[in-house]
């Protein structure tokens, strides 16, 4: 999708602070941080939210949880505990049509959030 930010981004048509890519996904920070750690996940294949995945894009969800995990250690809050979380459309709270998983650390999160 070329009007896709994320998919823009993770193209490096525009500029981020990735942290993480690999040939399945981008891990950037977010332009807006909600916590002292919030990092995009984000797969390159354009998914419009997790309710567009398709039964062949498991294995694609299960990487995107694996590097959330992977850029948890690599960002030194993982012995401390992180939050990942998959917003699905508006009412969710979603704001960009591109599937993608929030990583949040770096202190200590409420619940219930939002």
């Amino acid at each position: 999708m070329s009007g896709c930010i994320f998919c823009r981004i993770a193209s490096k048509e525009v500029p981020s602070t990735i942290v993480w890519e690999d040939e399945r996904a981008v891990a950037f920070r977010d332009a807006n941080p909600k916590a002292p750690l919030h990092v995009l996940v984000v797969p390159r294949q354009h998914i419009v939210d997790l309710r567009a995945a398709a039964e062949e894009d498991e294995p694609l969800l299960g990487h995107l949880m694996w590097v959330a995990a992977q850029v948890a250690k690599q960002e030194g809050v993982s012995e401390t505990g992180f939050r990942v979380v998959v917003n699905a459309g508006p009412n969710a709270g979603q704001s960009v049509d591109h599937l993608h998983v929030h990583l949040l650390g770096g202190r200590a999160l409420g619940w219930p959030p939002g």
